[in-house]
């Protein structure tokens, strides 16, 4: 279990010195071209992926708080819970938490999440992230792999 806390520990601090950084380093909607498709870019979220609800006249911050709270709590219950030996579910539901708990942190210390990874072709750009949503993308992609593909067969 303590590697499975310590793996969420490590998307947390990834992701609350990767936002620190840019906030200290980076003015409000400043960018930075890294490659032909990647800014980094810093930005302020007040609503869920894809600014979901972001001009909600603030309710969306104690609504996602909740949110992130609730599942956080899951998250922990069902990684506590897990068979020994479920190590891709164990990783899977650990970046979720650590991704949740890094975003939770922002909402309640800012009322905003601070995004900044910029991926875009052309003009069109995908919605700018962070390391805790990489985390959420990557164990919830994890999941739906383990439930379509190998079901109760993954250890």
């Amino acid at each position: 279990m303590l590697r499975w806390v310590g793996l969420s520990l490590l998307v947390l601090v990834l992701d609350q010195l990767s936002k620190l950084w840019i906030d200290q380093h980076f003015e409000l909607h400043e960018s930075l071209n890294l490659l032909p498709v990647f800014n980094l870019t810093y930005v302020r979220n007040t609503g869920a992926a894809f600014s979901l609800l972001g001009d909600a006249g603030g309710m969306q911050r104690w609504l996602f708080m909740g949110l992130a709270l609730l599942a956080s709590g899951v998250l922990a219950r069902m990684l506590w819970q897990l068979e020994a030996g479920r190590y891709w579910q164990a990783v899977a539901l650990s970046l979720l938490l650590g991704g949740a708990v890094g975003n939770l942190i922002d909402r309640i210390v800012y009322g905003y999440v601070i995004d900044f990874f910029d991926f875009y072709l052309g003009a069109w750009h995908f919605a700018v992230f962070n390391v805790a949503d990489s985390a959420i993308t990557v164990g919830v992609a994890m999941l739906l792999i383990d439930a379509f593909f190998f079901g109760e067969e993954t250890a």
